[in-house]
């Protein structure tokens, strides 16, 4: 039960590593430009506020997937938390 868990929370993770990535490739990196000082703090906004707009649109397409695992998650830790109560019980008669 809990390594099925365990994969669960993997699938999530993975799924967060994957639109995190795409997001970073889809975004084209500042490059720098030497001596050219002028901007570079409205350069970078407009940057992060691509990224940020990129990974809402990347997330917004998985949601349902995310949402899915979420619940799947919730449900498998109320069944291990319902066992480990049980085995407190049980332990608890036999003491």
């Amino acid at each position: 039960m809990e390594e099925a868990r365990r994969q669960v929370q993997r699938q999530l993770e993975l799924i967060d590593r994957q639109i995190t990535r795409r997001a970073a490739a889809l975004v084209p990196h500042q490059r720098k430009r030497h001596g050219d000082r002028r901007g570079k703090s409205s350069d970078v906004c407009m940057v992060l506020e691509r990224y940020r707009l990129t990974l809402a649109a990347l997330t917004a397409e998985r949601q349902p997937e995310i949402d899915a695992l979420s619940r799947k998650l919730a449900r498998q830790d109320q069944a291990i938390a319902a066992h480990h109560e049980r085995q407190q019980i049980a332990l608890s008669r036999a003491a």
